[in-house]
């Protein structure tokens, strides 16, 4: 299957990005640059320059070229993404290493996420994600057992857990995604290569079924120099349709 070319110019644009080709604070070239560059219309150049936005990794624009902002990708939250999919989507090589994917019991937090009592069997995997190569963020998740006992049939370092479930008939319809940060461990920092106390971007996820039906409870820890969060939010049409934001202060 061929690639759009929109994806191509952004990928080439990225890439370009995170080998220095393009510094921090630098000008890209003007739209009429790269559609000639390219050999692309304008409104493929505008798409690819939008997709670099929506990762966080340009801005400005109106009439004048967009300036380089950094190096870390923005994860969007729009819709429910494996992490090996949404590193896809942006023309990079996602990877994994599994560390363990064990049977025990749940931990306080995961009991409570997934309507379990604290020791109530879980599945646990706990797995390095890689982005070209390099560790970006560290995986734990529990698993509800019906579901994490249709891992033990699948290797984890192979791709998308994501798309194992979903292909074995699990509805993961939605999740909660909760978003802080913390100090690294030495767990965090053995396994992302990098200093104990380096602070980390930590997202802790609940997923659930069409019916609300809890299936995993997760706590990804990423390195926040290679990946930021994303958000986009529309003006609701009606006060009925006000998102409910809110913004907590939890002891640690």
């Amino acid at each position: 299957m061929s690639v759009p070319l929109h994806v191509q110019v952004a990928a080439d644009l990225r890439d370009q990005i995170a080998s220095g080709g393009l510094a921090e604070g630098e000008s890209l070239p003007s739209e009429a640059q790269l559609v000639q560059r390219y050999g692309a219309s304008r409104g493929t150049v505008r798409a690819a320059l939008q997709s670099l936005r929506r990762e966080g990794l340009i801005a400005g624009g109106q009439g004048r070229p967009p300036v380089v902002r950094g190096t870390a990708l923005g994860q969007p939250f729009e819709s429910l993404l494996s992490f090996s999919a949404w590193v896809e989507a942006m023309g990079r090589r996602p990877g994994q290493r599994t560390i363990e994917i064990a049977r025990r019991g749940a931990s306080p937090d995961a009991a409570a996420a997934l309507d379990l009592e604290p020791g109530e069997p879980v599945i646990e995997v706990l797995r390095v994600r890689y982005l070209d190569d390099e560790p970006v963020m560290l995986e734990r998740a529990s698993y509800i057992e019906p579901v994490g006992r249709l891992l033990f049939d699948f290797d984890p370092d192979r791709g998308s857990i994501y798309a194992q479930l979903t292909k074995c008939g699990v509805d993961l319809h939605g999740a909660r995604h909760t978003i802080d940060a913390l100090p690294a461990d030495e767990l965090d920092s053995e396994l992302l290569e990098i200093e104990v106390g380096v602070p980390l971007l930590r997202e802790r996820r609940r997923a659930t079924t069409a019916e609300g039906a809890p299936l995993e409870y997760a706590d990804d820890r990423y390195r926040p120099d290679r990946v930021t969060f994303t958000i986009d939010n529309t003006r609701p049409s009606s006060l009925g349709m006000v998102s409910d934001l809110r913004i907590l202060k939890e002891s640690s």
